[in-house]
């Protein structure tokens, strides 16, 4: 180091005691963590309420269910999250419907959505609409149980969808956290993972 860096380097040992620039990170009255708190309690309040309306088919505890919907807002996937919890991906599912989260893909249906729709409401069993649909018995299960979750949103108004979209896209620190999640754990967790997709 040159004369002028060493002088320099003096004095600031001189005024601070310290030859290290390094601060100690401490949380500050008032700090974003208190941001994420709020997210947090307020996340288990909507969960919890949920839980107490609707027969959830989910064995997830509250803190699962809210990581999950956390996770879902930040474009996971139900394969990811599995990966993450060490779940079935189909576990993922059934726990994303019980929380009214449906979205484009799960609608797409090789066969008239809104066909299955009116059975659904008219309580019509699985076995005729299968029939009437033409479809495989496993098929309808699979789309009722989406046509059931959507009808349950629209039921409530999709108060409970909203406000999970209101409160975790209105906050950039959870979503920050969602996306450090999934790229911390994720990422390890799904390296092996071979995706195995017929068309």
């Amino acid at each position: 180091m040159d004369d002028k860096t060493a002088e320099l380097r003096d004095i600031f040992i001189d005024a601070t005691g310290s030859d290290t620039v390094t601060e100690s990170q401490a949380e500050s009255p008032g700090s974003l963590t208190d941001t994420d708190t709020d997210v947090t309690d307020r996340l288990v309040e909507l969960v919890d309420r949920m839980r107490d309306r609707y027969d959830f088919e989910t064995t997830f505890d509250t803190e699962t269910l809210c990581r999950i919907v956390q996770w879902y807002y930040s474009d996971c996937t139900d394969r990811e999250i599995a990966a993450e919890l060490a779940a079935d991906p189909e576990a993922v599912r059934t726990a994303r419907l019980d929380l009214h989260l449906v979205d484009d893909d799960d609608r797409e249906a090789p066969f008239d959505l809104d066909g299955l729709r009116r059975l659904v409401v008219d309580d019509v069993p699985l076995a005729e609409r299968a029939e009437q649909l033409g479809i495989s018995e496993e098929t309808a299960r699979h789309y009722s149980e989406v046509v059931a979750a959507d009808l349950r949103s629209t039921r409530a108004n999709n108060r409970f969808r909203d406000e999970f979209a209101e409160l975790l896209t209105d906050s950039d620190l959870t979503g920050q956290l969602a996306r450090d999640a999934r790229e911390d754990g994720l990422r390890e967790a799904t390296e092996d993972i071979e995706t195995d997709v017929s068309f």
